[in-house]
């Protein structure tokens, strides 16, 4: 346990230094900033745009983060040779992976939590309510968020980063078109094509649950049934990933 938190450690003081970083998240509060002048020029409809561009810009920055700097932790320490160092001190791979992903997630959500309260400060200043519905919307964001980065480590155990990137995105997308694939799926006459739909369909996780921005923005809060059963699905899917991560890179030479 103290080697995966000395991992975890490294791996935040080491991204935390990553510029890019401090770049994605001003990137995220001008467009918070921005939209409380969207609002203005919408009648009737402020609180509405403010809420709907800001969760926006909050869940496109985390997602960013988890994929793009989750997807070159793994690979980073191999290619630098750093990796033979490391285990040749008394830590498992299994830790070493664990930690890595501990690690960008105390990242992930640092920076959803600053993202957040300067999101809350905009609201507050533009004179709208703070709905109880934007926390469920951050929460089930960072939910999300756990699943990408378990799914972006998953693929740098065993690949390499471009492949990684390119395999974490077409997981990203595919996740928020599950539904639609179930209808194709339906829908097509092709068994070639219904098996790999319907195949997609069950492997892919199904992102758009964890979607309430537009409930949220219009401050219709969801039941705590379907937000305690979508965070238990995403957990679970971030689990089952990690295992298999774990597995595959103790078994994978260098």
């Amino acid at each position: 346990m103290h080697s995966l938190l000395v991992v975890a450690q490294n791996t935040f003081r080491e991204t935390l230094r990553d510029k890019i970083l401090y770049n994605l998240v001003f990137f995220a509060l001008l467009l918070i900033g921005a939209s409380v002048l969207l609002g203005t020029l919408t009648i009737g409809e402020q609180a509405r745009v403010v809420n709907d561009v800001g969760l926006a810009a909050i869940n496109l920055v985390g997602v960013i983060i988890a994929i793009f700097v989750g997807i070159g932790l793994v690979t980073k320490e191999i290619d630098r040779r750093t990796i033979y160092t490391i285990l040749a001190r008394p830590i498992t791979r299994t830790q070493f992976v664990m930690g890595k992903y501990c690690g960008l997630i105390f990242i992930g959500g640092l920076n959803i939590s600053i993202m957040f309260s300067m999101f809350l400060v905009t609201v507050w200043l533009s004179g709208s309510t703070i709905q109880g519905s934007l926390f469920q919307a951050v929460e089930l964001m960072l939910v999300e968020v756990l699943v990408m980065t378990a799914i972006a480590m998953f693929f740098s155990t065993f690949s390499s980063p471009t492949l990684s990137a390119i395999m974490t995105l077409g997981f990203y997308v595919i996740g928020h078109l599950t539904g639609d694939l179930k209808r194709i799926a339906e829908k097509s006459k092709d068994p070639i094509a219904e098996g790999i739909t319907t195949a997609l369909y069950y492997i892919c996780p199904n992102l758009e649950l964890f979607n309430i921005k537009g409930q949220a923005a219009s401050g219709i809060v969801v039941s705590v049934d379907y937000q305690l059963a979508t965070t238990f699905y995403g957990l679970l899917y971030a689990a089952l990933l990690l295992v298999a991560a774990c597995r595959i890179f103790e078994r994978r030479d260098f």
